[in-house]
Order: structure tokens, then C-alpha cells, then sequence
């Protein structure tokens, strides 16, 4: 399979970009789009294989399942359940944008992320390309476009020297404007933790929800278990 690099730059010319995009997801292809922090490598959430092709891509087995990006908040109460006034506070100040929140799937959902523990990881990108896409195609299943262990891409041909013909179809939109990868923030238990620290601080999450905890920081009392472990999601 031989590989496209489209340019996705520019709204009045990225229409047959996106259409061959879209048309890439809808047969199960995995793609590379921009986004707001690093290139990220994705396929259709709702498609087993399309999900493992992603992961077989990157090198990363089942047990670092990737996070789910979406084109609106409002896609939150479709993907997850018991969403917490902090999350949604969390949502409110920081999507789109950097931040990922790892939350309790819905039970009904037809999808196989990889190990989850009935979990998902999701965050709103603030990329016009990436909100194009998505508006388009649905949630993605949205890795960093690298090799494990690689460098992130920032520009669509480090992404494409690295996963070559893995990838059907690039979206070149240019250098992204981020470079860090996005905070991730586990809301899986009775207070918020910080399992990555990235493009949001502490600082700023705190303003939102004071009581939020940052990684390796004591536990005031016991809590329900949860997967906190940075590598769960990515």
C-alpha cells in the first residue's frame, strides 16, 4: 500500500483532502492528521481493526490503549459515564485544547480501545484541520505519530518518515503550533489526578479544581481503585 500526503492547511482548499480523509477512515485506513499539540496517527474508534492497525503502527501492544479525539464537549456524555462536575469544569476551561480526561466508558459502546479497564481517554483538539475531520468521520482513535520510543512528529513528514506506508492518507497541515503533549488528567476516581503533566499545568487545572491532585502526591484518604498509571493512556 502505497501512501498520500495531502496538503490540509487551508479551509477554502482542503475540501478533496478531507474527502479522501474521510473516505480512508470509512474503510478502516489509518491516517495522520494535525492537531493542536503533536501530529497524532488515528482510525475509526468504532472499528477493532482499524484500532489495532493504529497500534500495530506505532509499535504498542493492547496494553497502552490510545485516547479518543472528538469534535465537540457535548460528545462527552456519549462516550463516557458518571461524568463528575470537575471533569465537566475541566471541559468547559480547557477543551479544545491540551487537555485529555480519563473517564468511565459507556458500557453499551461497541469498541475495542485495547486494555481500557472499561475506561476511555478523550480530549477536543484545537486544530481546525483535526475539528474538520472529525466533525466528518467521529471520534478517532488518536495516538501520537511516532514510532514507540520515537520523537512526537511536529511536521507531517516526520510523521510520515517514521510510519511510512502504515498510513494511507497524511493531512499536511503544516508544524503544529503546540510541540507538548497534552496533560492527562484521571477522573476515574473520587478526586481528579494528574497521570501526565504537558500542555496544561497544575497551576492552571487547579484554578479550575483546587482539590486535583498532581502525580506521586500523597493521598488525603482512601479512594476507590482506579488506573492512574501514566501508561495507560497516551
Amino acid at each position: 500500500m502505497t501512501h498520500a500526503i495531502l496538503p490540509a492547511s487551508d479551509p477554502q482548499t482542503w475540501g478533496p483532502a478531507l474527502d479522501e480523509t474521510v473516505a480512508a477512515v470509512q474503510r478502516g485506513a489509518v491516517v495522520v492528521l494535525p492537531t493542536d499539540t503533536v501530529y497524532g496517527v488515528g482510525a475509526d474508534a468504532f472499528s477493532p481493526a482499524a484500532v489495532a492497525a493504529v497500534l500495530a503502527a506505532k509499535g504498542r501492544g493492547r496494553q497502552m490503549p490510545p485516547p479518543v479525539l472528538v469534535p465537540d464537549a457535548r460528545t462527552l456524555d456519549g462516550l463516557a459515564t458518571d461524568v463528575s462536575d470537575d471533569v465537566r469544569a475541566l471541559v468547559e476551561a480547557f477543551w479544545p485544547g491540551g487537555l485529555t480526561v480519563i473517564c468511565r466508558a459507556q458500557p453499551t459502546l461497541a469498541w475495542d480501545l485495547g486494555e481500557t479497564h472499561g475506561t476511555v481517554a478523550l480530549r477536543m483538539p484545537d486544530h481546525p484541520t483535526a475539528l474538520a475531520l472529525l466533525r466528518r468521520t467521529g471520534p478517532l482513535a488518536v495516538s501520537s505519530a511516532n514510532l514507540t520510543g520515537q520523537p512526537a512528529a511536529l511536521e507531517v513528514a516526520d510523521a510520515a518518515a517514521q510510519l511510512g506506508d502504515a498510513v494511507a492518507v497524511y493531512l499536511d497541515g503544516g508544524p503544529v503550533p503546540g510541540g507538548v503533549a497534552s496533560t492527562i488528567v484521571d477522573a476515574t476516581g473520587d478526586v481528579p489526578v494528574v497521570v501526565r503533566e504537558g500542555a496544561i499545568s497544575l497551576e492552571c487545572l487547579r484554578e479550575v479544581v483546587p482539590a486535583l491532585r498532581g502525580a506521586g502526591e500523597p493521598v488525603a484518604e482512601p479512594e476507590e481503585p482506579g488506573d492512574t498509571s501514566p501508561d495507560a493512556h497516551r
